[in-house]
């Protein structure tokens, strides 16, 4: 079974996360930190370099470069790339810790979890995120994970919590 979910409609950022932010997160303050990553920019921007400088024993050091369907020569990854990348890692954790919850571990063993980050201009800036989850036959279970993902999500938590 394949569930598509549609999850932020195309609206501009500001206009998406303004409402929920307000109704449902105030500011986050973190007293414990269990874990830290560390990343920095460096160069021409989107077209730079960024490199994880968190101590672990396989750090990321990458070319950036912007999408060729934004102008540019996309021979490097872009920031979209690694945010899809993490979103669907978070949201397969997300699978996996709903279905040891429920009992049913086997359910969500095959699971892939495929995420498309889209990129707009639609009254300013707009990003929509849809994820489609193959391998699991239990939609319920892909919805509660939906639901879960925005509790126990390092990537989600971020994007509806104020960020000073």
């Amino acid at each position: 079974m394949s569930a598509l979910l549609r999850h932020t409609p195309r609206l501009p950022v500001f206009a998406r996360l303004a409402p929920r932010t307000l109704q449902k997160r105030g500011l986050l303050t973190l007293k414990d930190y269990k874990y830290t990553a560390h990343a920095t920019a460096s160069g021409a921007g989107r077209n730079g370099n960024v490199v994880s400088n968190d101590g672990s024993a396989s750090p990321l050091d990458l070319k950036l470069s912007m999408p060729s369907a934004l102008g540019g020569d996309g021979k490097g990854v872009n920031p979209e790339q690694l945010f899809a990348s993490g979103y669907a890692s978070c949201f397969l954790g997300a699978l996996q810790a709903v279905a040891a919850q429920r009992g049913v571990h086997d359910a969500a063993k095959d699971a892939q979890i495929n995420v498309s980050v889209h990129l707009g201009t639609q009254a300013g800036f707009g990003i929509a995120v849809d994820i489609n989850v193959t391998g699991v036959a239990d939609h319920e279970l892909v919805q509660r994970a939906h639901e879960a993902s925005h509790r126990t999500s390092g990537v989600e938590c971020a994007r509806f919590t104020n960020i000073t």
